[in-house]
């Protein structure tokens, strides 16, 4: 017994999952967090984020916020060789934990990628839905004259804030920024799973409850914007956010056409298999085997006949519910994309090992094929965020700051503005 100090307990937690005892962190759980995260969820978690930064080095001193609701919410620093992350706890009067979070370690200020011009734009803070799920957002809009293109930016699998914030980088603000100065209308807003946590506990909970609403809801602010053309809103859709934007765009025909960065095609349990093998070989060991037994475990239960409503999420990939899971495995989209009828540009990058060339842009190009409205270009040195490097990706390069390739916002911003002339070109760039 760890005693009742939610301080200590913290920090006994860190040791042992530094230490490989996930077992004895899951007999710490609240019945609630048990239900959702297993030991073998929490050591797959645990061996990707150590496998980002190298092994642990030390261990730093715990934070504890004043208690709220029962409640102590614990941060403790933890140390690698290639830099660090915060565990974040909360931890009642008896020891037991209710939540638990692995968070990049507290980054730098973002700074503007080159390609932007904040004088070209503005923005305002919108909100984005109605009622006790609605989500905060950010309309970035060009100065000058309309009528303009639009894009509602759908972020990735995961909680994240409207920036995709990922250690000190922001890629959705990067390419915000960049399509506003070069005359695009953006909408981002934080995903209801990042606002609304509990969310994921709902019955019955899918993908698109994660995002179609919000996204419904952001075209159609984007529409009445009075510079913006309405019948020219796209969407853009980043890994999962690509997958998803199909049916969003089939829930909502007024939809111009969809760009697709990274977007997954292979359905997202194999994914997993895959990229716990790769992080694996990255740094092989004990508990490397064990994450990725664990994913391969849970992979074969969701292509099984025995997967039901009932299934515990403890059970399943990432902790995600036996009805998100049931969705995901009955929709195809790169069908539902064939069938929508609408323009679409699906860029890759050819060094990204979450996404990839052979096992997810050969779907969409083979389902794709027949269709001459679709462009698909693949940005050969960039990784999953579209960041520009050499030799194999992994994990470590997300962290120092750094931008979305320019390549990418230059490709994007052209092909959703219609052809115009010079002189049009040229207006635009003064205003």
């Amino acid at each position: 017994m760890l005693g009742i100090d939610p301080v200590g307990t913290a920090t006994a937690v860190v040791e042992m999952m530094r230490d490989g005892r996930f077992a004895e962190v899951e007999e710490l759980f609240a019945p609630r967090l048990r239900a959702v995260v297993s030991a073998d969820a929490l050591r797959t978690a645990w061996t990707v984020e150590v496998e980002r930064r190298g092994p642990v080095t030390a261990i730093g001193a715990p934070r504890g916020e004043p208690p709220a609701a029962g409640l102590v919410r614990v941060s403790v620093p933890v140390q690698c060789e290639r830099g660090g992350l915060v565990v974040v706890m909360s931890v009642d009067d008896a020891g037991a934990l209710h939540g638990l979070l692995l968070a990049p370690e507290a980054a730098g200020a973002w700074t503007p990628p080159p390609y932007a011009a904040p004088r070209r734009f503005t923005e305002r803070s919108v909100e984005i839905g109605s009622g006790p799920l609605a989500v905060s957002g950010t309309i970035t809009v060009p100065r000058g004259r309309g009528p303009r293109p639009g894009v509602v930016l759908l972020a990735g699998g995961g909680p994240f804030d409207r920036d995709g914030t990922t250690g000190a980088n922001k890629p959705l603000k990067d390419l915000a920024w960049g399509l506003a100065s070069r005359g695009v209308a953006v909408v981002r807003f934080d995903k209801v799973t990042h606002t609304h946590g509990d969310v994921v506990d709902a019955p019955g909970f899918t993908m698109s409850d994660e995002y179609v609403p919000h996204a419904v809801s952001a075209v159609h602010l984007l529409q009445r914007e009075s510079s913006v053309d309405s019948g020219r809103v796209f969407l853009l859709g980043h890994s999962m956010g690509g997958k998803v934007a199909p049916r969003v765009a089939a829930a909502e025909p007024s939809v111009a056409g969809l760009v697709l960065l990274a977007a997954d095609a292979q359905p997202m349990h194999h994914a997993a298999v895959r990229v716990v093998r790769h992080l694996a070989s990255l740094t092989p060991g004990p508990n490397a085997d064990a994450a990725v037994a664990s994913v391969v475990r849970q992979t074969a239960l969701v292509d099984g006949p025995d997967l039901t409503v009932a299934t515990p999420a403890s059970e399943l990939p990432f902790g995600l519910s036996a009805s998100y899971w049931l969705d995901l495995r009955s929709y195809d989209p790169v069908a539902t994309a064939a069938a929508l009828g609408k323009p679409m540009l699906i860029a890759q990058g050819g060094r990204d090992y979450q996404v990839t060339v052979e096992d997810d842009l050969a779907r969409w190009r083979a389902g794709l094929a027949h269709r001459s409205d679709v462009d698909i270009r693949v940005h050969e040195d960039d990784n999953h965020l579209f960041f520009t490097g050499t030799g194999p990706s992994t994990p470590a390069e997300y962290e120092p700051a750094q931008h979305v390739d320019p390549a990418v916002i230059a490709d994007v911003a052209e092909w959703l503005r219609p052809p115009r002339g010079r002189v049009a070109r040229f207006l635009d760039r003064l205003g």
